[in-house]
C-alpha cells in the first residue's frame, strides 16, 4: 500500500512532524540518515536547509532541494505514532478569498 503525506514541517531538532491523507501523524527523526548518506549532512551544517522541507508535488515524499528528498514510506514505517499533533489536517477548506467575475 501506497501513503500520501498532506503536510510536513520540522518539530525540533532533526525531528519531522508528518500528516498523511488518512490523517495520521508520524514524527521521524532524521538525525540517524546523517551517518548513513553524506549528502544528508546538509541538513545539519547549512543553516535553514532543514526547515525549508515540504511535501513534494505528489505527496509521495519530502523534499529539501533538488539534492534531497525522502520517500513517505521511510517516514511511515519508520515514523513514531503521534496523538495531539499540533497540525490538524482541515475537515473542509476555508472560502476562497477571491472569486472571478464571469
Amino acid at each position: 500500500m501506497y501513503h500520501r503525506l498532506a503536510s510536513v514541517a520540522p518539530a525540533g531538532g532533526l525531528t519531522l512532524e508528518a500528516t498523511f491523507a488518512d490523517g495520521t501523524v508520524k514524527r521521524y527523526d532524521v538525525e540517524p540518515l546523517l551517518s548513513r548518506w553524506k549528502a544528508f549532512e546538509a541538513l545539519r551544517d547549512v543553516p535553514g536547509l532543514f526547515r525549508s522541507v515540504r511535501v513534494d508535488a505528489g505527496g509521495y515524499g519530502v523534499v529539501w532541494n533538488d539534492e534531497l528528498d525522502l520517500e513517505c514510506e521511510e517516514i511511515w514505517n519508520n515514523g513514531v505514532s503521534v496523538s495531539g499533533s499540533s497540525f490538524r489536517y482541515p475537515d473542509a477548506l476555508p472560502p476562497p478569498l477571491f472569486v472571478a467575475e464571469k
